[in-house]
């Protein structure tokens, strides 16, 4: 008999959304060859440290999962996870060829994005993580970065 009408799944706890992104990236490494679980972990505790709620946290584990491939924008749909949550990670997802002011003003429209992204920047943009970098890159990250932290902080008095 098929049970397609039972009670929803229990959402996923904050240790096993971490779980599934540490696994959803496993292998992979930053700019810097550091393991990426530990660039998500670093924007996991921001977002703590900055106030964030559980479904900010969970959406910080997650928030390079879709655009990086290493899950599904169809995974993410059916994942036993808030709609607010899953609203985040869309809106952090860049999506190819978006002008940074498109990616911003999505960031800004979804509630709770926005504390997500200025985590995740404040990890990116570490002078520490930069100086490991060679310095073209370090520099070209520098002022993608600061344009974006621009670009998030005039959102607040345009419309839609």
């Amino acid at each position: 008999m098929p049970h397609d009408s039972g009670p929803p799944a229990p959402p996923l706890s904050l240790a096993e959304v971490e779980a599934t992104a540490r696994a959803a990236h496993a292998g992979q490494t930053d700019k810097a060859g550091r393991p990426y679980a530990e660039h998500l972990r670093a924007v996991a505790e921001g977002v703590r440290r900055r106030g964030g709620d559980e479904e900010q946290i969970a959406a910080a584990w997650l928030h390079d999962a879709v655009e990086d491939d290493a899950l599904t924008e169809g995974w993410l749909d059916e994942a036993p996870l808030s709609r607010r949550t899953k609203d985040i990670v869309l809106a952090l997802t860049k999506r190819a060829g978006e002008p940074p002011e498109a990616y911003a003003a999505r960031i800004l429209a979804v509630p709770g994005a926005r504390l997500v992204k200025e985590a995740d920047l404040a990890h990116n943009a570490d002078p520490a993580r930069l100086a490991v970098l060679d310095e073209v890159t370090r520099t070209r990250l520098t002022e993608k970065y600061t344009r974006m932290r621009a670009l998030l902080g005039q959102g607040t008095s345009r419309s839609g």
